[in-house]
């Protein structure tokens, strides 16, 4: 059984970074099946600092802006993925631009991040971090599009 990562809501993302991002979420959500063959839904959605902060104090009791919000909809773990990710297009801007991607590939590795983290990943402990991010990575060379989250440094390529 697939799972399905679908773009529910791109809010204030371009048409043309939206069209990426629901082209990467398609070869993502294969590569993902094929690892975790749990099935169900991720939907996204995207707003801005606002919005996002307002969510973040809500849900989290958090004041600010943060990049991702999960909210794991299941009865039951281990169930078919039913699962809201809410992604902020400022906080992917920001972060995207010092890691040298479009915020739209940012907005990827949120979505990514969430849906891991129903599937059991936790990256509170150092070793957890690791895991999560190493799965990230994997994952998303194996839908083409490479690693997000650190990249390899250039500087380090053989010549």
């Amino acid at each position: 059984m697939p799972i399905a990562l679908i773009l529910a809501d791109a809010g204030p993302l371009d048409p043309g970074a939206q069209a990426r991002l629901r082209a990467d979420l398609q070869r993502l959500s294969e590569a993902l099946s094929a690892r975790f063959p749990v099935g169900g839904e991720v939907r996204a959605r995207i707003v801005g600092d606002d919005a996002m902060a307002a969510l973040h104090a809500r849900h989290s009791g958090v004041e600010g802006t943060t990049d991702v919000l999960t909210f794991d909809l299941r009865d039951e773990p281990g169930a078919a993925l039913d699962t809201d990710v809410v992604t902020c297009l400022d906080v992917a801007a920001r972060e995207g631009a010092e890691r040298g991607h479009p915020p739209e590939r940012e907005l990827l590795l949120y979505i990514l991040h969430g849906a891991l983290h129903c599937l059991g990943f936790d990256d509170h402990t150092d070793e957890g971090f690791a895991a999560m991010h190493a799965a990230e990575d994997e994952l998303l060379a194996a839908a083409g599009v490479g690693p997000l989250f650190s990249p390899p440094d250039p500087r380090n390529a053989a010549p």
